[in-house]
């Protein structure tokens, strides 16, 4: 009987695992993707305004040389691509509510998460590229007449923008996206073992 009671005390004294709370879980996890899905909708938006733009442009202006409506083409048509890909992934975190099925709802997180890191990967370089050669050949004609001081200024600060965007930009966007859908699918993982 005295082992038994050791036993029990040294049971008693085992720390407990942190039971996380439901309610807190997923409503963390929803103002998340919330979160998330506001930015994609706002760059969404912001892309299609800008194609608009482009659209005009390229109907009301009129330029010399098909090299420049070739390069307004080319931009068109990355853009097209991307927005495509970012409605695919808007559909994929908006379509069900993590409250009603939090294990489809974690699959459905991992995809979003996965796709994310693909664009994120070598599909954006690919994006870089398209979009710098549109505006090479955008700019071959529009800045045809300028001096060669503007030229090399325009060029400069575009190539500048695009590496800064590329090296900084994207990648604090990258890890602070993926450290926040980790803590949700970290805290949605957490949740599932509590009640397996």
């Amino acid at each position: 009987m005295k082992d038994f009671d050791h036993l029990m005390s040294v049971w008693q004294e085992q720390p407990k695992k942190d039971q996380l709370s439901v309610d807190d879980v997923l409503k963390q996890v929803k103002k998340g993707m919330n979160s998330i899905s506001r930015k994609l909708l706002w760059n969404i938006t912001s892309m299609g305004l800008s194609f608009a733009g482009l659209l005009v442009v390229m109907l009301f202006f009129v330029f010399n040389s098909w090299v420049t409506y070739l390069g307004i083409v080319i931009i068109m048509v990355t853009m097209i691509l991307y927005v495509m890909m970012m409605v695919r992934d808007y559909r994929i975190i908006s379509k069900q509510d993590v409250t009603i099925n939090p294990a489809d709802y974690l699959q459905d997180l991992k995809v979003y998460q996965k796709n994310r890191a693909a664009v994120y990967g070598w599909l954006y370089y690919l994006y870089v590229i398209l979009i710098s050669t549109g505006l090479l050949l955008y700019f071959f004609e529009v800045l045809q007449s300028a001096s060669a001081t503007f030229k090399v200024v325009a060029y400069g600060l575009t190539i500048a923008w695009l590496m800064f965007c590329t090296f900084y930009l994207r990648g604090r966007f990258v890890k602070a996206e993926q450290e926040k859908l980790n803590l949700m699918i970290d805290r949605l993982i957490r949740l599932q073992n509590q009640f397996d």
